[in-house]
């Protein structure tokens, strides 16, 4: 285990575009995590990726050893959704911290197979909840739970891209598809600015003629809180890009935009709609995947859970997995009431400098995610 001067050594599982082009740029910007070693299967990333960073790669059939190597206190586990839990849960048994990608898994059991490792011995488990340490999105949790706009009665938003069928996210099914991947930010983002969980959920999804995705590419989703409270939000994989949400209160409407997406001149904004007018908040840039790693580090570091935990991402994990079977049998699921036990607090928000991104086009032996 580090001592408080040293920084967190993280092994890097998976050089797909998420890695390359947002975690690996980012993790410099802090100042208590460091990159040590990339696990993939490409041997190309192994060569060229790995000496790029100057870290050592490792293989996947070798992770075992590298996760008893001492080499690494911490793994971003950023394989496809339908991967996560084996190296997620093959870290946490070894005593190896886990930042691990949203959605958590591809199922509630998953899920709970997570969190049982995470529970056996005490590792620390956060899931890669960006916006919950970016400014905007803090302050306006944080208002909402304070009252500030009133009593929340209603949320829509848009989230959608324009995704290629050849990337890994266009062919792998429901749990690659729309919903799970772009589908939680809308949903992390209503449970947090009701500070509730839905009770109930409905889904209609529809497929594109001419575009060849094996789930739903666009899928509209409507959730019934405590309180007759209601969400709906609506997710493309083959839209122009598109992303937005409203939440109407009984003292002031919100209106956001953007408020999803990361990068390094994507600033977060919103609108404050009130009886005695409109009011904008802007937010400068951020480091995204910078600031959740500080965060992460610093937990590691002083012994402190994170608020993202294991617990949030089930959460979402359950509702995910509602919308699945709604779309297949074209009913209304009903979910147990359930509560968080944990909340973003103000000073979750950091200020990292953004990290200069690649393009897709220098990044190195990925599949391009835009179409």
């Amino acid at each position: 285990m580090p001592t408080p001067e040293k920084k967190i050594r993280y092994a890097v599982v998976a050089g797909g575009q998420i890695s390359q082009q947002a975690f690996m740029p980012g993790i410099k910007q802090t100042d208590n995590s460091e990159l040590a070693a990339l696990v993939t299967g490409d041997p190309v990333k192994a060569d060229k990726l790995a000496g790029q960073y100057a870290i050592k790669s490792w293989s996947y059939e070798q992770y075992d050893e590298l996760l008893k190597s001492g080499d690494i206190d911490a793994v971003y586990v950023a394989t496809p959704n339908f991967l996560h839990t084996p190296f997620a849960v093959a870290a946490l048994e070894a005593g190896i911290h886990v930042l691990l990608e949203k959605p958590m898994a591809s199922s509630v059991e998953e899920a709970e197979q997570i969190l049982a490792a995470q529970k056996k011995t005490g590792a620390k488990l956060m899931i890669a909840y960006r916006l919950h340490h970016e400014p905007g999105n803090v302050e306006l949790f944080t208002r909402a739970r304070a009252g500030d706009f009133g009593d929340l009665r209603s949320f829509t938003s848009v989230f959608a891209q324009n995704v290629a069928e050849e990337n890994s996210r266009g062919h792998n099914d429901y749990w690659c598809g729309p919903v799970p991947d772009m589908g939680t930010y809308p949903l992390n983002a209503v449970r947090n600015l009701f500070g509730a969980e839905p009770i109930a959920v409905h889904a209609v999804g529809t497929k594109t003629k001419d575009r060849g995705f094996n789930f739903d590419d666009t899928v509209a989703v409507t959730l019934l809180f405590p309180e007759e409270r209601t969400a709906q939000f609506t997710v493309s994989y083959a839209t122009a890009s598109a992303e937005n949400f409203s939440v109407v209160g009984t003292k002031a409407t919100i209106e956001a935009s953007p408020c999803f997406m990361f990068g390094p001149s994507v600033g977060i904004a919103y609108k404050e709609i009130t009886d005695e007018g409109e009011k904008e908040h802007a937010f400068e840039p951020v480091e995204q995947f910078g600031n959740e790693t500080q965060y992460f580090s610093d937990c590691i570091l002083n012994d402190r859970e994170p608020e993202a935990d294991g617990e949030e991402g089930l959460m979402d994990m359950r509702v995910l997995a509602a919308v699945e079977t709604s779309l297949r049998t074209g009913e209304t699921v009903s979910l147990p009431p359930a509560s968080r036990s944990r909340h973003v607090a103000a000073d979750q928000a950091l200020k990292l400098k953004p990290a200069k991104q690649p393009a897709e086009d220098e990044m190195i032996n990925i599949i391009p995610q835009s179409k």
